[in-house]
C-alpha cells in the first residue's frame, strides 16, 4: 500500500498500519463459535446492531491493540456500573441532572465565584477529583503519541469513579452561595473532561440516561 501511495506521488510514511490482535465474542461466559474453516462470523454491522455503536467503540478501545479482547455482550448491554461504557455515561449525565436541580430551585451558578472559591474543597473526595482532573492533558496526549486510546477509556473511568464516589459523599446544591458555586464548577469540569474524552473516542455523552 505505501508502494501505491508513492507510486502515485504521496509520501509513503503517510500511512501508518496498526496490526489489531483477536476479539472473542461472549454471552456472560459462554463463548460465540467462530472460524474461517465453518464460515462462521459475527460482522461487525450485526455487532453495532446487537450492542449500539457507543458500547461497540468502547469496548474495541478498552485494551491495547497489541493485546485479545474478549468482548461480552451481555455485559456491552448491561444498564449498570459493571458496564464501563455506561458507568462514564451515566457520571456525565448525572452532573446534567444537578444543574436541571439547581434550576428547578430558582438557583443560578457563578462561575466567576465557582473559580474564586477553588480553596473551599479540601475534603478526600473533591482532592481525589482534583487530582484525576490534572492528569488530563497528560492522558490525552500519551494516548495520541503512543497510539494508545485505552489509556484515555481508563483514565475516564478512572475519572467516572472518582466523581461517583464524591457524587455519593457529598451535597452539590447547598446554601452556602460560595460553596455551591465552587462544588458545581467542580462538577461541570468533570462532565467537560468526560466530554471531551468520549467525543475523542467516537462515543456519545448523554445529558440524561
Amino acid at each position: 500500500m505505501r508502494a501505491g501511495l508513492i507510486a502515485m506521488g504521496q509520501p509513503g510514511d503517510c500511512l501508518e498500519a496498526t496490526l489489531i490482535q483477536f476479539v472473542s465474542l461472549f454471552r456472560g461466559t459462554e463463548k460465540i463459535p467462530m472460524g474461517k474453516r465453518e464460515a462462521q462470523f459475527v460482522t461487525l454491522r450485526q455487532l453495532r446492531t446487537e450492542v449500539g455503536n457507543d458500547a461497540c467503540r468502547f469496548f474495541y478501545l478498552i485494551r491495547s491493540h497489541d493485546q485479545p479482547l474478549d468482548f461480552d455482550l451481555q455485559l456491552a448491554k448491561a444498564r449498570s456500573n459493571d458496564n464501563p461504557v455506561y458507568y462514564i455515561q451515566y457520571a456525565h449525565a448525572r452532573v446534567a441532572s444537578v444543574m436541571k436541580q439547581l434550576a428547578a430551585r430558582g438557583l443560578a451558578f457563578d462561575l466567576a465565584q465557582g473559580l474564586a472559591g477553588a480553596g473551599l474543597l479540601t475534603s478526600e473526595p473533591e482532592q481525589a477529583v482534583l487530582r484525576t482532573l490534572t492528569r488530563h492533558p497528560e492522558v490525552v496526549e500519551q494516548s495520541a503519541v503512543n497510539r494508545a486510546p485505552h489509556t484515555l477509556v481508563h483514565y475516564l473511568r478512572d475519572l467516572a469513579n472518582a466523581f461517583h464516589s464524591y457524587y455519593n459523599a457529598a451535597s452539590f446544591i447547598v446554601d452556602d452561595a460560595p460553596l455551591r458555586n465552587a462544588r458545581l464548577a467542580l462538577v461541570l469540569g468533570v462532565q467537560q473532561v468526560l466530554r471531551n474524552g468520549l467525543t475523542l473516542l467516537g462515543v456519545s455523552a448523554p445529558e440524561s440516561m
